[in-house]
């Protein structure tokens, strides 16, 4: 298993799903991790069910949408660690409609959450690491932004928007030792996924060619390899965690 002792993560989105089990599966592997989200109590109770198990993890209330609240969720952040060696932009929210009924605030808010929400607090942490001269940067992007959806046109642009983010911000921060890589996961298990029908999970398994919908452990293992040291030699890589979906 791929250790990150004595390092510190900070992870978006944390309070459910792929980003709570990210931050988990850091915390197993030695880090002190620093979970994010817009709801306090939730991201508290996921951080209190890492720390039960012996770990080290912290919560901090962090809207990315809103740079206040990062800048305020950053100093927070300063006062747990001095340094941050792992940032996972694991934060996103849909609004799902098709384009000739999307109403300007849902294209607005998945843009402000999903693209500038990674843009703004990228910015603030990579300063640190450029001091550092050393981070991994991961952002989470999804296979709608590689192949569109029906639907998610706000969604798939936020998304391959983070793909483009993702090369370029590779390019501008390799002389630091600092690597920027996106993971993009295709159906994955998650609350959203648990709510379909039989009909439409059925529906779902019929476009993966593995025939099997993934986990949320799956895209966390992901994460872990391109957090670690291991994989010093890999930036600007879009990792796709889709059971063959999109290749």
């Amino acid at each position: 298993m791929f250790q990150l002792n004595d390092q510190t993560a900070l992870v978006t989105g944390a309070s459910r799903g792929i980003g709570r089990e990210i931050a988990r599966t850091f915390a197993r592997a030695g880090a002190e991790v620093i979970l994010a989200s817009r709801t306090l109590e939730a991201v508290t109770k996921a951080a209190d069910e890492i720390s039960k198990e012996g770990y080290r993890a912290h919560p901090v209330e962090m809207d990315v949408s809103n740079v206040d609240s990062i800048r305020k969720g950053m100093e927070e952040v300063g006062q747990i660690s001095p340094r941050i060696d792992i940032l996972v932009n694991n934060a996103g929210i849909v609004r799902d409609n098709l384009l000739i009924r999307m109403k300007a605030e849902e294209w607005r808010e998945v843009l402000a959450t999903n693209l500038d929400g990674t843009f703004c607090l990228t910015q603030a942490v990579v300063s640190k690491m450029f001091r550092q001269r050393y981070g991994r940067i991961i952002n989470l992007t999804s296979v709608v932004g590689q192949m569109g959806n029906p639907g998610q046109c706000n969604y798939a642009a936020a998304k391959g928007g983070i793909i483009g983010f993702t090369k370029a911000l590779a390019r501008e921060v390799a002389s630091r030792q600092i690597t920027v890589n996106a993971i993009a996961p295709g159906y994955i298990m998650t609350d959203m996924t648990n709510s379909l029908g039989e009909k439409a999970r059925e529906g779902l398994l019929n476009l993966v060619p593995l025939g099997q919908i993934g986990s949320v452990e799956d895209v966390a293992a992901g994460a872990l390899f391109l957090a670690s040291k291991e994989a010093g030699y890999i930036t600007g890589h879009v990792l796709n965690i889709n059971g063959g979906l999109y290749m």
